[in-house]
């Protein structure tokens, strides 16, 4: 008798993030397919017996092609194994989720999506910023930096031109390309932003400053986002100043930041204290 395979969202990295009903799948599961970003507290749910492969992608070096996860997956799944293809955010967002459903269509295996909190989601609110907010932004978009090859590329034109309020996945190091990118597109260089790097986690770390500033800003750890769009200037003080340490664009300290307003051209880095992870 086959199995069935499962495509579930870890979320964003913070295992308490975690659906219960990913929760429950995890701890009953007999093999773990899980990508590279998924935290080491949330792989610690797996039962011992179960099988667990790495099957991550991650900073265009690939340990496995996509088409040997999809055999995997299948393969495990013909045996009679409950398979969990475990993915961070969630799994149908810039998670390859549709081509590995194609492939378990063509095998004839059953499967079920389980959706996750997709990290910018995460990364919003653990930053403090509204992605839509009534005076700035009734839109919201995401969009990747990068596309696979041979495919249509979004119009980024048309995206600046509707006000939406951007959440630009994987926008990489050189952030001067993605700012150049934006800048093309019409949105102006006052227009406010923030790179949020290991969102939900005990290393995140947060970059507020400008397109204009962008190229300025300093490379943080990946996985990041960026966040672009008027919204950013309404995120809540007290979140963004409190367990946050406070650089200015130079890198100079500055003094406790009371009194900052939300819509301050202040650039800030920040740091968050708390426990643990993912």
């Amino acid at each position: 008798m086959k199995g069935k395979v499962y495509l579930v969202g870890a979320g964003p990295g913070d295992p308490e993030l975690l659906t219960l009903k990913a929760f429950r799948l995890l701890r009953s599961a007999d093999a773990v397919l899980h990508d590279d970003l998924v935290s080491p507290e949330i792989l610690r749910l797996v039962p011992a017996k179960a099988q667990l492969h790495n099957v991550g992608k991650r900073c265009g070096k690939k340990k496995i092609q996509q088409e040997e996860i999809n055999f995997l997956m299948v393969a495990l799944a013909d045996s009679g194994m409950n398979v969990i293809r475990l993915k961070s955010g969630d799994p149908l967002i810039f998670g390859r989720a549709g081509e590995e459903i194609e492939a378990l269509r063509r095998a004839d295996i059953a499967y079920e999506i389980v959706p996750g909190v997709t990290s910018a989601l995460g990364a919003a609110a653990a930053a403090g910023i509204p992605l839509t907010h009534r005076r700035a932004s009734s839109a919201l978009v995401f969009i990747t930096a990068h596309q696979a090859a041979g495919s249509v590329a979004a119009n980024w034109s048309n995206l600046a031109r509707s006000g939406a309020t951007l959440v630009i996945y994987m926008p990489g190091q050189k952030y001067s390309e993605v700012a150049a990118k934006l800048r093309a597109a019409g949105l102006a260089g006052a227009t406010p932003c923030a790179v949020i790097s290991r969102a939900t986690t005990a290393q995140q770390r947060a970059h507020r400053t400008t397109i204009a500033e962008l190229s300025d800003a300093p490379p943080l750890a990946v996985p990041t986002l960026l966040v672009v769009g008027e919204v950013v200037r309404f995120a809540d003080p007290t979140v963004l100043s409190e367990g946050f340490g406070m650089t200015t664009s130079t890198g100079g300290d500055v003094a406790e930041p009371a009194g900052l307003r939300a819509d301050s051209g202040l650039v800030s880095d920040l740091v968050t204290n708390e426990e643990p992870l993912a």
